[in-house]
């Protein structure tokens, strides 16, 4: 059973950070992929950002540059460290795994990740 919880959210003032905790137990393959997600009330779910465990990230382009994903491998830790937040960053952020992947592609995509997080509130004022 592959649990994933999710931690660091909050409100915050434009232009300020918060970091995104995602804590993985269970079994799952050696080689894999993570990703964040979120979705605000009446949209779709979004990419935000996705790794591997060699290290490869991918990002949706509005993150691109205030926000950086990390993957600690030995306490089974992802990590999105948001910051320069917008009020357009308010959302339901959910960590995701996809057992088994190699390397994430260069568009995020929610396609093969089957495990999934509770989600954490962000909500950024302006």
């Amino acid at each position: 059973q592959v649990q994933l919880v999710e931690s660091g959210g909050g409100s915050v003032e434009a232009g300020g950070s918060l970091r995104l905790s995602c804590v993985v137990s269970g079994y799952f393959d050696e080689r894999y992929c993570m990703g964040w997600f979120r979705q605000a009330p009446g949209k779709e779910r979004e990419g935000v950002a996705t790794i591997d465990t060699y290290g490869g990230t991918s990002y949706t382009d509005s993150v691109k540059g205030r926000f950086t994903i990390s993957l600690d491998n030995a306490k089974n830790t992802l990590s999105l460290q948001m910051n320069s937040l917008k009020p357009e960053d308010t959302s339901m952020y959910y960590c995701a795994l996809d057992s088994g992947c190699w390397r994430v592609p260069p568009i995020i995509s929610a396609l093969g990740y089957g495990y999934w997080g509770q989600g954490t509130q962000v909500t950024v004022s302006s």
